[in-house]
């Protein structure tokens, strides 16, 4: 398969039917499936290299990842952050577990970004995981992105150089209920 750079309306396409591909988050490039496509989620980790670490799901709205199957309770406790660069990481049931990947946790953010979220009101849900191998950095171009994956994606998605936008706050919500900062980035908050 050829490197496919496409537009927004066309990754929007390649999602709905399955496709995985590369495009700009919130964040960084990321390695994008949609949540609800278990084959196209197991696909987007094989892709990444990854077992046992899944990716973050980032969503339009705090509904579209209540519909989702995160509980409402523990979206309630962090809703007041949203939308921003800010991944909660949760605990999440077995009925999905080929997104957690088997480890019965993980992470959310509900995107700031309106190009991100125009998308995400379309597809739905995206996991998504940084445009890269294991140990090596993320992408900040589409070019690198395509240096990571050449032809093994449906499509890539140009934001242009995104080197300017810091990592996302990290969060945890633990067993007991509790907030526990993991790595401050982008959201500078106290708990």
């Amino acid at each position: 398969m050829e490197n496919t750079i496409v537009t927004r309306e066309k990754a929007i396409e390649l999602l709905k039917n399955g496709g995985v591909g590369v495009m700009p988050t919130d964040t960084v490039y990321g390695l994008v499936a949609r949540a609800e496509d278990p084959e196209a989620v197991a696909r987007m980790y094989a892709l990444k290299e990854r077992d046992h670490k899944p990716g973050t799901v980032i969503a339009a709205s705090t509904d579209q990842l209540i519909a989702l199957g995160v509980p409402e309770d523990h979206i309630n406790k962090v809703k007041k952050w949203w939308p921003n660069p800010l991944s909660v990481e949760t605990p999440l049931g077995d009925n999905l577990s080929y997104l957690h990947q088997d480890t019965g946790r993980q992470g959310f953010r509900v995107v700031a970004d309106e190009a991100v979220r125009k998308v995400l009101e379309q597809t739905g849900p995206l996991v998504t995981s940084s445009a890269n191998h294991p140990g090596k950095p993320g992408s900040v171009t589409i070019r690198e992105a395509i240096d990571y994956f050449d032809g093994r994606v449906d499509f890539y998605v140009d934001g242009g150089d995104l080197s300017g936008r810091a990592p996302s706050t990290i969060i945890k919500i633990t067993d007991s209920g509790s907030i526990e900062i993991i790595r401050e980035g982008a959201v500078k908050l106290s708990t």
